[in-house]
Order: structure tokens, then sequence, then C-alpha cells
């Protein structure tokens, strides 16, 4: 479809307002411009002045039909919201340019707005499942590491599991960033992409030496055996050359690192599906490491340092995100308390004081 020259121009200026005032990412940017383009695709590139309430109703109806790409299934209610969301925001900024005004009231954003009931089932919290410690550990054994690329992709999931790093953050570590003498990653903001541009120190979690020495023999074998410095790739990219075929294959390892998190992703779910597991995404790491943290942590004081390991300034995050009991546990959890309840003994009873005061200064604080 041919574009229209006039929204691609305000759609530029939008974009240079999301990145210098509102302050957004490139990737925030481009999934915000994304959504623009699915509307202006439903309406034919029509003019963004000639906006009218019924397109935006009509809208609605069609995104409710649209399939995923990768599932094939109907677009999710928190897709929709999301989608709804942006274009919301995008027509309240709209309706005060220049040549808008007249034509776009900021009232007219409302009608990108799903059914009462229909937003509430899209922000209603769901948790987030992740492997037990012994399924990575089996994933890890399982996986070769003969060839360079088979020692870095098993590297990534022993890094991923020992710091809770998140997978654009793995994508662009470098050398400089791991220390294994101290068993702690660093990761500096000015050159790793976390979330929120936010620097985060993560010692190593106790979830096994195995995940330490799978770790400690690549950062070996990159500066031993390649002769890597400081700045290089900590989990280079693939290396592409072209076979007798005319078709790309990997041909090593190219001393770059990955521009965005997809690699990661796919060393995941083929190492996952391989080891004969369902698949379980480099995010739900974390939540593995939260629900190891609510079984090791003793103290109020050590479950903060668990937190602070995560990058995670409020206890509560962590506790509201990834602290969820799986379904089991709960049952267990809830069965045991119908038996009485042994005699508090004078230690116990203080540690219970002191994790209430700490929870209530926590939220107090929020």
């Amino acid at each position: 479809m041919k574009p229209n020259g006039k929204n691609e121009r305000i759609k530029r200026t939008y974009a240079r307002y999301l990145k210098a005032a509102k302050r957004h990412g490139e990737a925030s940017i481009d999934t915000a411009l994304a959504a623009i383009d699915r509307f202006e695709c439903y309406t034919k590139r029509r003019d963004f002045a000639q906006f009218h309430i019924e397109q935006a109703i009509a809208f609605k109806d069609h995104l409710a039909a649209q399939l995923n790409e990768r599932t094939g299934k109907p677009l999710s209610l928190p897709t929709q919201l999301h989608t709804l969301a942006v274009l919301r925001s995008f027509v309240i900024w709209l309706a005060d340019q220049s040549g808008y005004r007249s034509r776009i009231r900021h009232s007219d954003a409302d009608y990108f707005s799903l059914s009462l009931k229909q937003t509430a089932i899209a922000r209603a919290h769901r948790p987030v499942e992740g492997p037990t410690i012994e399924q990575v550990r089996h994933v890890v054994e399982h996986m070769a590491h003969c060839s360079d690329i088979e020692k870095r992709n098993r590297a990534v999931i022993a890094c991923a599991i020992l710091t809770g790093a998140r997978d654009d953050a793995l994508a662009s570590l470098r050398l400089k960033h791991i220390d294994m003498g101290e068993r702690v990653l660093r990761q500096d903001a000015g050159a790793v992409r976390t979330k929120a541009s936010k620097s985060i120190e993560t010692w190593f979690f106790p979830v096994g030496d195995l995940f330490v020495d799978v770790v400690e023999d690549w950062v070996r074998f990159l500066k031993d055996e390649r002769q890597w410095g400081l700045d290089d790739p900590l989990f280079p990219k693939t290396k592409m050359a072209a076979s007798e075929n005319c078709l790309n294959r990997p041909a090593g390892l190219e001393r770059t690192c990955w521009s965005n998190a997809a690699p990661i992703r796919k060393i995941f779910r083929d190492a996952f599906v391989s080891a004969g597991l369902p698949y379980f995404n480099p995010h739900s790491l974390r939540k593995t490491l939260a629900r190891l943290g609510l079984e090791r942590c003793r103290t109020p004081e050590e479950f903060k340092a668990w937190s602070q390991n995560y990058g995670h300034n409020d206890v509560l995050t962590t506790f509201t995100s990834y602290g969820q009991i799986d379904r089991q546990r709960q049952a267990e959890i809830i069965c045991a308390l119908w038996k009485p309840a042994p005699k508090v003994g004078p230690g116990n009873e203080a540690l219970i004081r002191s994790a209430v005061e700490f929870a209530l200064s926590q939220s107090s604080r929020r």
C-alpha cells in the first residue's frame, strides 16, 4: 500500500517526541510505530486529519478478529489493550498539533479502549512458570559442548541461571562484565542493555557448581585459547558463511555482540526441547530463582539481599512479580495448616516479628 506522505511526516515527528520528550528507547518507539501502522493499514492510509471516532470503534472489532502470526490464534486481550493504549496516546498528542487541532479532540482518543471487563481480564496477573533447578541442570548436562557454538550456547543457559540476567542483557555482555574470581556479574548500563538502563551488580546465586564450572570454562576458553580481550563479547554472535549450495551456514563465532535477544531465546528453545522438556524462555529463570530464594532465605535481610541481586530496589517487587507460590506448593501449605501448629520458640518468634516489621516498613515506603 502506497505510503501517505503527510502521515509519514507526522509519525516521524511523533517518534522524535517519544525519544526526546518521553525518553522512550528505540524498542518502545518501534512498537508504538508498529501499532500506529496497523491502524493506518486498516484505514487504507487515510490522512490522520480525517480521523473519526467511528474508525476507532470499527478498528477495535477488526483488531479482535486478527490472528497472532506466530501462534495462529486470535490476538490476546493484553496485546489488544497495549495496541489500543498506544493509539490512544498518539491521538491525544495529535490533537495538539498544528493542522489537527480543529479536527481531533482529546476525548476522541477514549474510543481506543476495551470494555471494563476486557480491560480487567487483560490486566489480570498471570503467574509466570519457571523450570526447577533440576530441570535446568538436566538441560545443561544434556547439551553438546564440542564446537565453539555449542560451548557458547551451554554457557548462556548456565550464566542465565547463575545471575538471573535478562535475555537482552545476556546478548550485550562483554568479558569485562564478569569476574569469575569474585563470582559476580556487573551489568553496566552504559554498555549492557539492562531494563530501564539500570546498572546491576549480581553475585552468582547458589544454584550449583556445575553452572559455575560451565561459565568458568567458557571464559577461560575465550581468554586463553581465543586470546580475546575484556572488551570482546562474552556471548558472541554466530558467524555465517556461504556453503557449496550458496546457503548461509554457521561457521564459528564473530567478534561482536548480538543486536537483540532473539538468538538467546532460540538457544533456550532448542536446548529445552532437545532435552525432552517444554520450552521455558530466559525470563522464566527469574521465577525459578525467586522460588529458590523463598526456600533458602531465613531472614528478611537475606531475602532483601536476594532481591537486590535481581536488580530490584524494593523487595516487594520480587514478591509480587516473581514470588508467587505454585499450585502444588500452595496445596501442600494449606493442607499442612490443618495440623496443630508447633509451638514457636523465642528465636523463631523474633524472626517472625522482624519479618512482619520489615514487610510493613517496605509497604509504607511505597
